[in-house]
């Protein structure tokens, strides 16, 4: 399975990359020496603790570099009227009877604690293609199911200004 990234998708995650090796990966090595430094290393919290950062650096700098080496890079077309990767629709919420507005993102740039959609989710995928006024089923799973009424499209661009998602 592949994900489906922007260039700048690719563009921000090379440049944490950079970043974690050339910035961090030192900082934590010292970190590392310094706590070993400490003495006796099984009740070495700090030599622990910074163990744990390390690894968690290393782990990322190769989850970002898998992401990239497997990625497919999309390019993002405009349609005129009709919902599209990084626009913001506002949605009306036929079950939760509820107005909202969210944006369309790539699978790493979602949060939708800030309201960002992936286009993968099940609303992402129900409201691409789709126009203003358009009725559209999400589908969750089987068993649940709810329709959500297309209200504006305002038409978005992929730009440096959302972040890439943690994990």
């Amino acid at each position: 399975m592949y994900d489906e990234l922007t260039e700048v998708d690719i563009r921000k995650m090379q440049e944490e990359i950079d970043h974690r090796i050339r910035v961090l990966r030192p900082q934590l090595i010292e970190e590392v020496q310094t706590a070993r430094a400490f003495g006796d290393l099984s009740e070495n919290f700090e030599y622990k603790c910074a163990k744990q950062a390390k690894n968690r650096n290393e782990s990322r700098i190769r989850y970002l570099e898998r992401m990239i080496r497997t990625a497919k890079v999309i390019e993002v077309k405009e349609q005129e009227d009709t919902v599209g990767l990084f626009d913001k629709v506002t949605i009306f919420n036929e079950m939760v009877k509820k107005e909202m507005t969210i944006q369309i993102v790539t699978t790493l740039r979602q949060d939708a604690l800030k309201g960002l959609i992936s286009k993968e989710s099940p609303v992402g995928k129900a409201l691409i293609g789709h126009q203003v006024g358009d009725r559209v089923q999400v589908e969750v799973n089987p068993a649940l199911k709810y329709f959500v009424e297309i209200r504006a499209i305002e038409k978005g661009q992929d730009d440096e200004s959302l972040e890439i998602s943690a994990y």
